[in-house]
């Protein structure tokens, strides 16, 4: 599916017939607010958000690589250069001495840019790659200059192609007035070079083996060389979804496993979605305590849309010795909505938006497998 904005194909002048599309069409909103926000003069003299987004993708389509890349790989590095900075209204603050900050602007922006691409039905694929370049646009900015660059390069490129990546931090570079523009891509230029030695520019850095992998991100001083030797005893399956996504009928038609619900646990208790939680977690906990103390495999079967929720039952499960698998049902936002009508006890809709802002899907740094279920 193409995204449904246009994208370049070749460079040109002017993009003026680009953004006078996208100005009457769904992002007028973001564009307006996005004009409308200042930005630092010390790190972006040229003005406003708007007027850097605009220099930032004239500067990428003059690209001589993203020229170079197939039709399909430009449109989503100019999908991600377009939305890198749409968080900027949201998240900016003026100091007392008059600096102009926005922070958090590209895990925000992140968010923002799933659920927008999601409404508009763009192929999940392709919306999570926008979304993780989007969320790590700045990083190529700073990496070379963290403690431990390696760790961070790891964690990103498991879920964003680092060549598309630095191509959005160099027209990110490019497209803005600063005090020291070089320093920028010099550090573009490190951070190419380490992802080339770690062998991890347009694939995931490599681990020994799944395991390996789950413990190098739970520890803070593992050799990621390092083949860990899987002790696991069961597995646990975590459920990952929005209400109405269609875990509970994915379970009954792949798994034949005990099932840890919080749906029935609210049940069994007279709770509803929207109260306390505390006596619904609580039982949920002590019963995948009973599986894992047995060693015996089970589901947990709830919404997990945040990587600090599913983080809480992962930690159980890996005290256990237990391997963690994860399985997101990814399912159509119209599909979704009318699955939810039929539900027994269906989820407000008001609900459903504010979890979607939240949303965040499993990466492979999570958990030793993560399942997507793509249903249209």
């Amino acid at each position: 599916m193409r995204l449904p904005y246009p994208c370049p194909p070749v460079p040109s002048d002017s993009l003026t017939i680009a953004w006078d599309t996208l100005g009457r069409g769904a992002f007028a909103p973001s564009i307006a607010e996005m004009a409308a926000c200042p930005q630092d003069p010390e790190h972006h003299a040229e003005g406003d958000v708007w007027t850097h987004t605009r220099m930032v993708c004239e500067a990428l389509v003059a690209l001589p690589a993203w020229q170079a890349l197939p039709a399909d790989e430009r449109e989503l590095v100019f999908a991600a250069c377009l939305l890198h900075d749409i968080a900027k209204p949201a998240t900016t603050r003026i100091d007392d001495d008059g600096r102009i900050r926005q922070p958090g602007h590209s895990p925000r922006g992140a968010l923002m840019v799933r659920e927008l691409l999601w409404r508009m039905a763009v192929a999940p694929a392709l919306r999570e790659q926008i979304a993780a370049l989007v969320r790590s646009h700045q990083v190529p900015f700073f990496l070379i200059e963290e403690a431990d660059p390696r760790r961070r390069l790891a964690r990103v490129s498991q879920t964003t192609r680092c060549d598309h990546l630095a191509l959005v931090t160099r027209a990110d570079a490019l497209g803005r007035v600063c005090r020291d523009p070089q320093r920028l891509h010099d550090n573009i230029d490190l951070f190419l070079e380490l992802c080339r030695e770690h062998a991890c520019l347009d694939r995931p850095f490599a681990f020994a083996s799944d395991h390996s992998r789950f413990l190098y991100f739970r520890s803070d001083d593992r050799d990621p060389g390092y083949a860990a030797h899987d002790d696991t005893r069961c597995e646990l399956v975590l459920m990952c979804g929005l209400p109405g996504a269609g875990k509970d009928h994915w379970i009954a038609r792949n798994l034949d496993l005990p099932v840890v619900s919080l749906d029935a646990l609210r049940a069994q208790h007279e709770r509803s979605g929207t109260g306390d939680q505390g006596v619904v977690i609580q039982a949920a906990r002590e019963q995948a305590r009973e599986h894992l103390r047995r060693g015996q495999s089970f589901v947990w079967n709830a919404t997990n849309l945040s990587r600090e929720i599913r983080g809480r039952t992962i930690d159980l499960a890996a005290a256990y010795n237990a391997r963690v698998r994860v399985v997101f049902i990814d399912t159509a936002y119209q599909r979704l909505l009318r699955q939810n009508r039929e539900r027994q006890a269906a989820v407000p809709l008001a609900a459903i938006q504010r979890m979607a802002r939240l949303w965040e899907p499993p990466d492979p740094c999570e958990a030793h497998r993560v399942d997507w279920v793509v249903q249209d």
